[in-house]
């Protein structure tokens, strides 16, 4: 190891104070962060703040200064660069060639006002030793497709006026984070690819109604497939054109902060696509420039190039996008995309993170780990409030620890283990074998030094290959039986485990909750973007909101369920009490029950059997329902009078003298009580 930081050792003695499991480990800790440390310092050199040198963006690309162009790309591996374009007609010219301005491969032009204008259309031609290749601009802010021959172009942006935010000073809220992950693109009904405009019109105003007070946005980065979901990027700097330009985007953004909604951005570090004119592969003519080469630069899972994140040209570029996105976009934070991945040379695959052994070997990448961690320091220095989330599926320790405390940084982590337990029970075994006890250890299993964030199905499980929860239960039937007309005991099962599924999701989570557009109403079917194998069909790209509207249809009821559950959770503040105390568990019966911020929470998951004068032990007082998922307004069937009154009763049992409460608890259901007296 390099010579020891001198802040290094004191990191370390604060990480293994918070988890003592780590002490074997102490020698791999001590250098990543010393790595981190030593980095840092290597790109700032004592110059300027890390935030500082994140600005890349301001000098790179294309900008209009002085009353003139300046363009600047890096470009190591170049003999010759040329600007084409409308204003060239496509052709080289002298006068838009690029000269080389130092040692480090960067190349510039300078022109007057009048060489480019707002709209134009344009790229690089690059010319390397024994080849040439057109190419987009690294930092280039917008891209556009002509639909006529699919190709891609950084285009001109200067609009005028510029966009002049309405609500320039918005902060995050510091509540929970109560997510509605969402998709632009098939956030609309009709067979066609939505817009930035009808989402701030149309759905903007559905998530604020439904009670959830952040927003995370999928695909923003350009991406040439709109089958990838927005993860196969190949524009850092752009906004995907296809649903409309930086002005909407910011108009959308503006409008959620004004509905009080935060917005996250899914952003993706973890890897690049392998398009070489579209994105940044190959762009000088080698294979690492940006990316490692040989095998380790390719992601062959994900038919992707991974970044080689030991170049400073890189970090450059990655932090700058960070701080991009905050500066021009004023977004509240991110979602990082692929951790897993980017954390381990075997990128996660085929392992199963059994041990700490799993963590500390010859399989991590401690310059991506460098990375993460620069990337949050960069981000919580421009926003204090920023927001930015792992998913991460390895549950790596540390990663929800302060940097300063030896850890990467990041607010929150995804709880991974929820949904594929979820998925799994629905999956692979009937209700009457579901194990309480099982399951109330995937709901609260998670680290006490970090914050997590619950979800029962995010985007992953409801795409083609997977189901949602709701359509794995009831299948097929949900084309014919949701009809309230028509009595299903399928359908009836979905309907109740639905939001049983939701609400003890939601109440055993850690700091926060997420759930996938449409979802919360049981949206039909799954999601599948238009390819060759569908006959380019976007009739699974989309969501079905005029379902909500058919009265003699069970979605408005799940619809209605999702809203309160939500109302509950932010009016009760339940989510800002962390602890969660177990009440009482009995497999046979299907019962389990809890107590959070005093409320107490009893769930019934048993398929059939329905209890009379059912006890649990818990405060004693007076309670009053809450929540009861066997309502009719929830497609329920109404067994339970919400408006009586239950009061604890004072009983020995063997040993033990304590306060219970008596209920009936009907099959499939689950009360939510509070104590009023």
């Amino acid at each position: 190891m390099e010579k020891i930081h001198p802040f290094a050792e004191n990191r370390l003695e604060k990480i293994l104070k918070i988890d003592s499991l780590l002490i074997p480990y102490e020698k791999e800790i001590l250098k990543r962060i010393n790595n981190i440390l030593v980095t840092e310092e290597k790109l700032t050199q004592g110059k300027m703040s890390l935030s500082e040198f994140a600005s890349g963006h301001e000098y790179f690309g294309l900008h209009f200064r002085d009353n003139k162009w300046i363009f600047r790309e890096w470009v190591p591996n170049a003999s010759k660069i040329y600007l084409i374009g409308n204003m060239t007609d496509w052709k080289e010219k002298e006068e838009f060639a690029l000269g080389k301005i130092n040692n480090d491969g960067v190349w510039a032009i300078e022109m007057p006002s009048y060489a480019m204008n707002h709209g134009d259309h344009f790229r690089l031609k690059i010319i390397w030793d024994g080849g040439s290749g057109d190419r987009i601009p690294a930092y280039a802010r917008r891209v556009v497709q002509d639909h006529s021959t699919l190709i891609f172009n950084a285009q001109v942006w200067k609009p005028e006026p510029p966009y002049k935010w309405r609500y320039p000073d918005f902060k995050r809220s510091k509540k929970p984070p109560i997510i509605y992950e969402a998709h632009i693109g098939m956030a609309q009904e009709d067979e066609r690819v939505g817009t930035f405009i009808e989402f701030t019109d149309k759905i903007l105003p559905k998530i604020a109604s439904l009670g959830y007070n952040t927003i995370q946005l999928m695909a923003i980065q350009e991406h040439p497939y709109y089958g990838s979901f927005g993860y196969h990027v190949s524009n850092f700097f752009a906004v995907s054109s296809r649903f409309g330009t930086p002005y909407e985007l910011k108009e959308l953004i503006d409008t959620a902060h004004e509905l009080g909604l935060s917005v996250l951005m899914d952003i993706v570090h973890s890897h690049s696509v392998s398009n070489e004119i579209e994105g940044l592969s190959r762009f000088d003519g080698t294979f690492y420039q940006y990316f490692h080469d040989g095998k380790r630069g390719i992601h062959e899972a994900w038919d992707s190039r991974c970044f080689d994140y030991g170049k400073h040209q890189v970090l450059h570029f990655l932090l700058s996008n960070c701080r991009f996105w905050l500066d021009e976009f004023h977004l509240d934070g991110f979602r990082f995309d692929g951790i897993t991945s980017m954390l381990y040379l075997h990128h996660g695959l085929g392992m199963d993170f059994v041990s700490y052994n799993d963590y500390f070997n010859e399989n991590i990448d401690i310059e991506a780990y460098t990375y993460l961690a620069l990337a949050n320091a960069v981000i919580h220095d421009l926003r204090s409030d920023a927001v930015t989330i792992a998913e991460d599926v390895s549950g790596m320790p540390g990663i929800g620890i302060p940097i300063d405390h030896g850890g990467l940084g990041f607010d929150f982590r995804f709880a991974m283990n929820v949904p594929d337990y979820w998925i799994k029970l629905v999956k692979e075994s009937k209700d009457e074998f579901w194990h309480m006890g099982h399951l109330w250890f995937e709901l609260t299993n998670r680290r006490k030094d970090e914050k997590t964030i619950s979800y029962c199905e995010s985007h992953d499980q409801a795409l083609v290959g997977d189901q949602t929860l709701i359509f794995r239960i009831i299948g097929s039937k949900m084309y014919d039986r949701m009809n309230v007309w028509i009595e299903d005991i399928v359908v009836d099962r979905g309907i109740s485990l639905h939001k049983l599924i939701r609400l003890i999701t939601i109440a055993t989570s850690d700091y926060g909750y997420l759930n996938f557009m449409g979802n919360e109403f049981g949206h039909p079917e799954w999601i599948d973007f238009p390819r060759k194998d569908n006959g380019w069909s976007y009739k699974y790209a989309r969501r079905q909101w005029s379902l909500l509207g058919k009265l003699n249809l069970r979605y408005r009821f799940l619809y209605m369920f999702d809203k309160d559950m939500i109302s509950f959770i932010n009016c009760k503040r339940l989510l800002e009490y962390r602890y969660v105390e177990f009440l009482y568990e009995q497999n046979y019966d299907k019962i389990l029950a809890f107590h959070r911020g005093g409320i107490i929470f009893v769930f019934n998951f048993h398929p059939t059997m329905s209890y009379v004068d059912y006890q649990i032990a818990c405060p004693a007082g007076k309670y009053k329902i809450l929540i009861n998922t066997d309502d009719r307004k929830y497609g329920g069937h109404g067994r339970i009078d919400n408006e009586q009154d239950y009061f604890t009763m004072f009983i020995k049992r063997e040993d033990t003298i304590n306060n219970y409460i008596s209920l009936y608890l009907p099959n499939r259901t689950a009360l939510v009580l509070e104590r009023v007296d």
